[in-house]
């Protein structure tokens, strides 16, 4: 479980520039030939663009997801499941999830990678993603500075394989809300751009999020049944709006 509080959803919504970013503009999404999504975890990809994959996805984009890891090292010291027991039930939990979403029918291409060893894997991911993009596609990925080690090796790897590709890379933040504060100079806030989640949409969102049962909710009363995402982290994940970085032409921040 994370402990530190991290940065208040309260202080994100009291910063100006959080309602200040241009919206992502979807006037020619129909045009975009497809979206990959590369999640380091399951759950990655609902909490942090599901929303925008259910606007893609009304667009008759076709969208799916590359799953990097199974999420088999979310609780490593659990009394009461194993890792092998995590991955069939997160599996199960990111279908639910990505059904109250309308994304049933998505296909999820699993790669099995072990939790926590995304950076070992880099070359792999890289090229994993850059057979299922295309020129002109959308890959939408974890920030490569987001404050964790999986999250960060995707984000390089999406990078790379769009760069090889022609496909445009949208990078999200997941930790970022935790550890950075409003202003903070090490995000491209520049580069932020702001997805308004129809009142549906954002109520399908939440609905999602709540079929991540393992991560959210204790597995029992012992410390490592913890939930991984207790309630003040998923309140930042849960607004009615998303963030994405849309690629700098000129390479910078």
């Amino acid at each position: 479980m994370i402990a530190d509080p991290g940065t208040p959803e309260a202080a994100w919504q009291a910063w100006p520039g959080l309602g200040s970013w241009p919206e992502l503009d979807l006037d020619d999404a129909a045009e975009v030939p497809a979206v990959l999504v590369v999640a380091p975890h399951p759950d990655d990809e609902v909490l942090g663009v599901g929303g925008l994959m259910t606007l893609l996805r009304g667009f008759g984009v076709p969208v799916s997801v590359l799953a990097v890891t199974d999420g088999d090292g979310s609780h490593p010291s659990s009394p009461t499941v194993t890792p092998e027991r995590l991955v069939e039930l997160r599996a199960a939990e990111r279908h639910a999830a990505l059904g109250e979403l309308g994304l049933d029918g998505v296909t999820v291409h699993r790669l099995g990678i072990p939790d926590g060893a995304a950076a070992a894997h880099e070359a792999q991911i890289a090229d994993e993603t850059a057979r299922r993009l295309v020129a002109g596609a959308w890959c939408l990925a974890t920030y490569a500075q987001d404050g964790h080690r999986d999250h960060e090796a995707v984000g390089r790897a999406a990078a790379a394989a769009s760069a090889s590709t022609g496909a445009t890379l949208l990078e999200f933040p997941v930790w970022t809300w935790h550890w950075a504060s409003p202003g903070d100079e090490r995000v491209p806030w520049g580069r932020a751009r702001r997805v308004s989640l129809p009142p549906a949409v954002a109520a399908a969102k939440r609905r999602a999020a709540s079929r991540f049962v393992s991560q959210i909710t204790p597995l029992s009363s012992a410390p490592g049944d913890a939930a991984p995402v207790p309630p003040h982290v998923l309140e930042r994940l849960l607004r009615d709006t998303e963030t994405v970085f849309w690629p700098d032409p000129r390479g910078l921040r």
